[in-house]
């Protein structure tokens, strides 16, 4: 009861001075040891400690209490850690690396103005639970939970057809969770731990990236709650690249195949056409190389659609001697008729010199 007491007044205090307040029990075993506090701005550095996010240090008490306070917290929630380094003096970085069987770290949802106190539990656990004035504080814990349950799903039979559902299964919960919680920060959280490609879930990301319009959503959401922070633009950029290695890495469809080949034929018919028409074009020119000039003459006049009578009086020649040579010319042009040479040579024939 004394305990509860305590909190109510600290959180009364922290309301009063517009301050946080991070306070908690630990095992007095710890007495003595440095604690930290955190601020975990870019999500994919959550999952350990970082020399660079620490931000104060605290020294357990001999009761095994510590205190965290201040105003120099961002007004805006984001992600923070406490570490208790349970380290000896001889371990080197292992202090900030967390790893030494002592050590114990909590992640959770904070701003300037909170309060929580992470009481032991009844199984003498520190850091496992919170009592917060921020209803999200709490939510990094939730999700740890469900990754266990997932973890739990994927190991009762390592199947790929069990691991396909469960990864359907679990990116909907996941999902889900986020969305209802109402907090970008933990769905930034959930990213970083189904987008990892470290894990096994990264390959079903991709696939989910294209298909899903929950990332575009959460984009959104991210924009409007947070619209300045490094983190949404750092969540941004990296879905942008993931959908240009997604679209890389997935196959064509049948349909995107179909249409591949027809722009391909279509493509190799023009050219076909391209080419023949060049051909015939040469074969043209071939033809009109074997007339004689004043032949050539006459058909350059013939294509500007001059009547027999219009192209002697231009050569001053008689209309049958014009008559003699379109006999000719139809016999060297391999053609049976005034229509049928223009058709075959307007714009091939050149004026004379």
């Amino acid at each position: 009861m004394r305990f509860f007491i305590q909190i109510l007044l600290v959180f009364s205090s922290s309301a009063l001075w517009g301050q946080f307040h991070f306070s908690g029990q630990v095992s007095q075993e710890h007495a003595g040891n440095p604690i930290y506090l955190s601020l975990v701005e870019d999500y994919r550095k959550s999952s350990r400690v970082y020399v660079d996010q620490i931000v104060q240090k605290a020294t357990v008490d001999s009761l095994g209490h510590f205190a965290f306070e201040g105003d120099n917290l961002n007004v805006q929630n984001r992600i923070y850690r406490i570490h208790l380094d349970g380290c000896s003096n001889n371990t080197g970085a292992n202090h900030f690396l967390g790893r030494c069987n002592n050590s114990q770290n909590v992640l959770f949802i904070a701003n300037n103005t909170d309060t929580l106190q992470f009481p032991t539990s009844f199984e003498d656990q520190s850091l496992c639970t919170i009592a917060s004035t921020n209803p999200n504080s709490g939510l990094l814990l939730e999700i740890e939970e469900l990754k266990g349950q997932m973890a739990f799903d994927f190991a009762d039979y390592p199947s790929e057809a069990n691991k396909k559902l469960n990864l359907e299964k679990w990116f909907k919960t996941l999902h889900t969770f986020g969305e209802e919680a109402n907090e970008p920060l933990a769905e930034l959280y959930i990213y970083d731990f189904l987008s990892d490609k470290r894990n096994e879930t990264f390959r079903f990301y991709l696939d989910d990236l294209t298909t899903n319009e929950y990332y575009e959503n959460l984009s959104e959401r991210l924009d409007s709650t947070y619209p300045t922070a490094t983190f949404t633009q750092q969540y941004e950029a990296e879905i942008t690249t993931d959908r240009e290695l997604a679209g890389f890495n997935r196959p064509k469809s049948s349909k995107w195949n179909r249409t591949i080949i027809a722009l391909l034929a279509v493509s190799l018919l023009g050219n076909i056409l391209f080419f023949l028409g060049k051909r015939k074009k040469n074969q043209a020119s071939q033809l009109i190389e074997r007339l004689t000039p004043q032949e050539q003459k006459i058909l350059h006049l013939m294509l500007e659609n001059k009547t027999n009578k219009e192209i002697a009086s231009a050569l001053f020649v008689s209309v049958s001697t014009i008559k003699t040579h379109i006999n000719n010319l139809y016999k060297k042009l391999e053609v049976t008729s005034r229509e049928e040479m223009v058709l075959r040579f307007k714009n091939k024939s050149q004026p004379p010199v």
